[in-house]
C-alpha cells in the first residue's frame, strides 16, 4: 500500500519535459486520510493545458475532455482556509461520457438528467458511458500551482469494460468490427466541410486522415470511409429545413429533436410572443471559455426588414479577439420581461456547468436596448458600440449622395455632432446648421429626417451616458455581421426569408460549421487556407499588417492621410478626416459602409499625436474619470459618501495590484488587519482552519467525528 500524504506541502511539484505530457508522465501520490484518499499530482498551473492536451492524445483511447462542472473564488474571499482549498475548480470528463447513449445505457451520477438524443442506438459519435474524469484545482494558498485529482484514469464504463477507442470492438453498434472508428470531432469536421461546399475528394482525404489516428491504415478502412462520406454528403444535401409545411409546426418539431441546442423556447400565444434561444454544446463551451471575466457583445436586430423575426446574436471575443457567436435569439420582442426570460435561462444554463462564471462587461449596439436586465442578470458594466450608427450613416451617404466631396463632408459633419457631446456644444443647433448646409441633398436628408432625427437624442444620450467601445471590438462585431449577411442572404431559397425553420437551419448548419472549422483549423494548425482566412477576417488584424512607413499625414491642415497599398505600389488610398471614427476612405470596402483597415491604421498613428483628437472611447473613459473627481458640497453627507467610495476603490485597486504581483497569496493574507467575526469565531484573517482545531490524541472514528463537527460549526460562523 502506497503511503498516504496528509498535507499538500509534502507533495512535490512536477514539471515533465516536452510541450505536452499525460498522466503516464507523472508520479501519482495518495493524498487524504485512510478513510478517503485520491490519486493526486502537483504541477504548475501554467501547464494545465499541456496536461489536458497530452491526455487527449492517449494512443489506446484518443478523446477530448469537456468541462462538466466548474467553480471559482475571488482572491482574498476566504478568511480561513485549508491548504487544499481551491481558487478555481474544474471537473474534466471524457467526451464519451458521462451518459451512455448505447443500448441499455444509463446516467452516471454527475448529472441528474439524461440529455435528449434523437436515436438511442449506439453510434460512433455517441457518449458511451465512459467514467474517465479528473479534477483540476488551482490552489487558493498557492495560485501558481494546480492540484490534479484523478478519480478514474481508465476509459471504461461502469461495468469496467473498455467503451471506446481502438481496443473496443463493439463501441459503434451493429457490425462494429467492419466499420472504421469515428469520434465526434471527426464527424463534426466532415459535416462542416460538406456544409461549406468543399469537394467530396478533399473531404474524404481529411476524413481518412482522422480515422487513421484510431484504426490505422488499410484498404478496407479507406473503402468504408469513402462510403460513409458519400452517404453523409447525400443526407446533408437532401436534408431540408421544412419539417412541416406550416412554419410554426416545423419549428416545434425542430425544437423537440434538438433539445440539447435550445436554451429557451416560447411559442406564440395570445399573451406571449415567439422567442427561440439556440446554443449548441460547442457554443456553450466557447461561452464558458472566452466569456468568463471578459466581454460579451451583441449584434441585435439583424434582418429586421427582411426576416420574419429579427435575429439577435451574442458574441464573445476568442483568442484572436475575433467575434465568435455563442448564442442566437430569434424574436421580435424587446420588452424587458421577455428579454429577462431568455437572458436568465442562458445564464442558468452556463452556471449549471460553471458556477463561478461571470462577465466583466456587456457591449450593446442599440440605444433602445433594455439595459436593466443585463445589469440584473449578468451583474456587469454595460458598454455601447457606435458601429451600427456609423455603418448605417456611411452606407446611406454613399448610396444617396453621388458627389464624393459631399459624401466626405456630410460624414465628417455627422461625426462632429457625435464628438460634440463632450464639447459643451448644443447638438440641436449643430443639427439645424447641418440640415441648412446640405439642404440640396434631398435624398439623404429625407432618409435622415425620417429614420434618425426622431431618435437622435436617445442615441446621443446613450453615448454620453455609457462607456464607449473601441474600434477593435466594433470592427470584430461588424466582421461577424458582414459574414452573417453573406451566409444568409446569398441563398437560392429567397422565398424562405419569412420562415423561421429556414433561419434556424442556416444558423445551426452552415454558419455553425464555418465558425467551428475556423476555430479547429486555428487550434490544430490544420486547413491552412481556412486558418489564414480566419486570422485575416477582421479589419483590425489587417491594419496591424500595414507598416507605419506607408502612411503619410497632412501635417498642415489635418484634412487627409495617404496609405500606400502593399499589393500594388502604384495604388494609394486616401483617408479623409483622419483621427476620427468618422473617417472615410476611398477603398471599395469603405465605400460599402464598412470600417476598413486603412481608416484603422491611420487612427492608430493619429492617437499618438497631440495635434489630433483622442478617440471616442478614450474621451468617454476620460469623462468618466473626470466625473469621479467632481467635488461635492463641503461639510455634507455627499462628501462623506464620495470619500468612502473613493477610498474603497483605492483599497480594492491596491489589493489587486498586490495580489497579482505576489507569487504566494499566504504572505498577502497574513498582512491583512485583524477582524473579529463572533465570540466563538475570533481569529486572525487568513489563519488556516486546521490551526484552529485542537489536535486529537485518539485516531479513532469518534475523534474524526468531533473534528468534523467543529469544522461544520466554524463554517456556519463564516
Amino acid at each position: 500500500m502506497m503511503e498516504i500524504v496528509e498535507s499538500i506541502s509534502d507533495i512535490p511539484v512536477q514539471d515533465p519535459h516536452g510541450e505536452e505530457f499525460s498522466s503516464a508522465d507523472l508520479d501519482w501520490i495518495k493524498f487524504g486520510s485512510k478513510e478517503h484518499h485520491d490519486d493526486v499530482a502537483l504541477i504548475h498551473y501554467a501547464r494545465v493545458d499541456a496536461f489536458i492536451i497530452g491526455e487527449c492524445l492517449n494512443a489506446e483511447c484518443p478523446t477530448r475532455f469537456h468541462i462538466e462542472r466548474g467553480r471559482k473564488r475571488p482572491r482574498g474571499s476566504l478568511q480561513e482556509y485549508k491548504d487544499d482549498e481551491y481558487l478555481e475548480y474544474r471537473l474534466y470528463w471524457c467526451s464519451f461520457g458521462p451518459e451512455n447513449y448505447g443500448e441499455g445505457g444509463g446516467i452516471l451520477p454527475s448529472r441528474r438528467y439524461r440529455l435528449n438524443t434523437r436515436n438511442r442506438a449506439a453510434r460512433p459519435q455517441s457518449m458511451r458511458g465512459c467514467t474517465c474524469h479528473f479534477i483540476v484545482k488551482r490552489l487558493y494558498a498557492r495560485p501558481s500551482l494546480a492540484l490534479l485529482i484523478y478519480n478514474n484514469r481508465r476509459h471504461v464504463n461502469k461495468s469496467g469494460s473498455v467503451c471506446h477507442g481502438p481496443l473496443d470492438r463493439d463501441a459503434i453498434g451493429p457490425g462494429a468490427k467492419k466499420v472504421p472508428y469515428i469520434c465526434n470531432e471527426i464527424q463534426q469536421q466532415t459535416m462542416s466541410m460538406i456544409y461549406l461546399g468543399i469537394p467530396e475528394e478533399n473531404v474524404l482525404e481529411k476524413h481518412i486522415e482522422g480515422i487513421q489516428r484510431y484504426c490505422g491504415s488499410n484498404a478496407k478502412v479507406n473503402s468504408l470511409a469513402s462510403e460513409y462520406v458519400h452517404k453523409l454528403g447525400l443526407i446533408i444535401k437532401r436534408s431540408t429545413h421544412e419539417l412541416d409545411l406550416d412554419d410554426q409546426a416545423s419549428v416545434k418539431l425542430w425544437v423537440e429533436r434538438n433539445k440539447k441546442s435550445v436554451f429557451f423556447y416560447q411559442d406564440t400565444s395570445e399573451t406571449d410572443p415567439f422567442i427561440l434561444g439556440i446554443q449548441t454544446e460547442w457554443q456553450l463551451q466557447q461561452m464558458i471559455r472566452f466569456g468568463h471575466c471578459s466581454i460579451i457583445a451583441v449584434d441585435s436586430t439583424f434582418g429586421i426588414k427582411r426576416l420574419k423575426y429579427p435575429l439577435c446574436t451574442l458574441l464573445v471575443f476568442d483568442s484572436r479577439q475575433h467575434a465568435l457567436p455563442v448564442a442566437w435569439v430569434i424574436t421580435r420582442t424587446v420588452a424587458k420581461p421577455d428579454v429577462s426570460k431568455w437572458m436568465k435561462a442562458l445564464v442558468d444554463r452556463i452556471r449549471a456547468v460553471d458556477l463561478g462564471w461571470k462577465v466583466n462587461g456587456f457591449l450593446v449596439d442599440d440605444a433602445a436596448a433594455e439595459i436593466d436586465p443585463i445589469r440584473e442578470i449578468f451583474s456587469c458594466t454595460v458598454l455601447f458600440s457606435i458601429w451600427r450608427i456609423r455603418r448605417s450613416w456611411l452606407r446611406n451617404i454613399v448610396k444617396k449622395c453621388t458627389n464624393i466631396e459631399v459624401q466626405r463632408e456630410i460624414f465628417k459633419r455627422l461625426g462632429e455632432i457625435v464628438y460634440s457631446i463632450w464639447g459643451g456644444v448644443d447638438y440641436v443647433i449643430a443639427l439645424e446648421k447641418f440640415i441648412q448646409d446640405f439642404v440640396d441633398q434631398t435624398a439623404f436628408l429625407h432618409y435622415f429626417k425620417a429614420t434618425w432625427l426622431p431618435k437622435i437624442e436617445m442615441w446621443l444620450t446613450t453615448m454620453r451616458t455609457l462607456p464607449l467601445a473601441s474600434q477593435e471590438s466594433s470592427g470584430a462585431i461588424e466582421a461577424y455581421h458582414v459574414k452573417l449577411k453573406v451566409r444568409l442572404y446569398d441563398d437560392s431559397h429567397l422565398g424562405a426569408f419569412q420562415r423561421v425553420d429556414w433561419l434556424v437551419h442556416k444558423l445551426t448548419t452552415e454558419l455553425h460549421s464555418t465558425y467551428w472549422l475556423d476555430r479547429y483549423a486555428d487550434e490544430s494548425d490544420s486547413f491552412q487556407n481556412v486558418r489564414e482566412d480566419y486570422i485575416a477576417s477582421t479589419s483590425w488584424y489587417r491594419a496591424l499588417q500595414i507598416p507605419d512607413a506607408t502612411v503619410t499625414l497632412d501635417d498642415k491642415n489635418h484634412l487627409f492621410a495617404k496609405v500606400l497599398s502593399q499589393k500594388d505600389s502604384t495604388v494609394t488610398r486616401v483617408v479623409w478626416n483622419p483621427g476620427s471614427e468618422f473617417s472615410l476612405c476611398d477603398c471599395e470596402w469603405s465605400m460599402q459602409g464598412n470600417l476598413c483597415k486603412h481608416v484603422i491604421k491611420v487612427n492608430m498613428i493619429c492617437e499618438n499625436l497631440q495635434s489630433y483628437k483622442p478617440s471616442l472611447s478614450f474621451q468617454s473613459f476620460q469623462d468618466i474619470l473626470m466625473n469621479l473627481q467632481q467635488k461635492p458640497m463641503d461639510d455634507s453627507i455627499a462628501l462623506d459618501l464620495s470619500t468612502a467610495w473613493m477610498h474603497q476603490m483605492l483599497d480594492q485597486i491596491q489589493k489587486l495590484v498586490e495580489l497579482n504581483s505576489s507569487d504566494d497569496i499566504g504572505t498577502v493574507v497574513k498582512n491583512m488587519p485583524l477582524r473579529w467575526i463572533a465570540k466563538k469565531g475570533r481569529t486572525s484573517c487568513g489563519k488556516p482552519l486546521a490551526a484552529l482545531v485542537l489536535p486529537s490524541c485518539s485516531k479513532n472514528n469518534s475523534g474524526a467525528r468531533k473534528r468534523n463537527r467543529k469544522r461544520k460549526r466554524l463554517s456556519r460562523i463564516r
